[in-house]
């Protein structure tokens, strides 16, 4: 099967534009990028897929064993540029996709332009001299919650994750996004990426990057994006005036416009 109906891919824009390959974060797929979309189209290509075992991802082409770290997951974006002949790519990658986008990056580096590295967060579990966000005990909680109840974890974590209680609808839509997903699935995928460590893979990075934060985000806090920049050599930072882990949703226009900054206008 090839990787255009393994991973669900979908082109939209200009032609003739510079191509943005958007990655998902966990528990999502491609249509939590569709309020940015719009005005990315107009200036860019941009290509949307959805990761091995989510969205319309052919699931059966998922296993434990290849998607048991992020490589297989960067694997798949490669793999999904060679088939497009995609080259001088810019690659955005959401939450743990950022960190993919690094792995994919750092393997091939002569294939990407950019990196846009949208709330990243290459270690989530607190270290000496390290902050997180989150405690080891912390982290293993959360992977009991949602091995023991996944739809319950869904419920109870989507808002956390999208913060703006005033706008429920957001953490509504989250949630029946982590409830789409198969739980098998995102049991493993929810370990790969809390227990994950890609902090020594930043400084490999050659490409120039921007890294995107919230002002204030539950799960990425601005220690975290901070880390982030500051060991990526030559890297960008910018603090959207948004609250939540997925500005896409709650603040578009804004994480439009930081992108297309960065990226510049063809």
């Amino acid at each position: 099967m090839n990787m255009r109906t393994r991973n669900n891919v979908t082109v939209t824009g200009r032609e003739d534009g510079p191509a943005l390959l958007l990655a998902h974060g966990f528990g999502c797929d491609q249509n939590l990028w569709r309020l940015v979309v719009p005005e990315l189209a107009r200036h860019y290509r941009v290509v949307l897929f959805d990761h091995t075992g989510a969205g319309r991802s052919d699931l059966s082409a998922w296993t434990p064993e290849r998607y048991g770290s992020l490589d297989g997951y960067a694997d798949d974006v490669l793999a999904i540029c060679r088939e497009l002949d995609l080259r001088d790519v810019v690659l955005v990658g959401h939450s743990v996709s950022a960190m993919i986008a690094v792995l994919a990056a750092n393997l091939e580096p002569d294939r990407f332009a950019k990196l846009v590295l949208l709330t990243p967060s290459p270690r989530y579990i607190d270290d000496e001299g390290y902050r997180g966000g989150f405690s080891r005990e912390d982290i293993d909680e959360l992977l009991a919650a949602l091995e023991s109840n996944y739809l319950g974890w869904s419920a109870t974590m989507a808002p956390v994750i999208m913060g703006n209680p005033d706008r429920p609808e957001l953490g509504e839509e989250l949630t029946n996004s982590f409830c789409r997903t198969d739980p098998a699935i995102a049991r493993v995928f929810a370990r790969v990426t809390f227990l994950s460590d890609n902090r020594a893979d930043l400084a490999k990075v050659t490409v120039p990057a921007l890294v995107i934060e919230c002002a204030n985000d539950a799960i990425a806090p601005p220690e975290v994006g901070r880390f982030t920049h500051e060991q990526i050599p030559g890297s960008t930072l910018v603090t959207l005036a948004a609250t939540g882990h997925c500005p896409q949703l709650s603040a578009p226009e804004a994480t439009a416009a930081a992108i297309t900054a960065f990226v510049g206008e063809p």
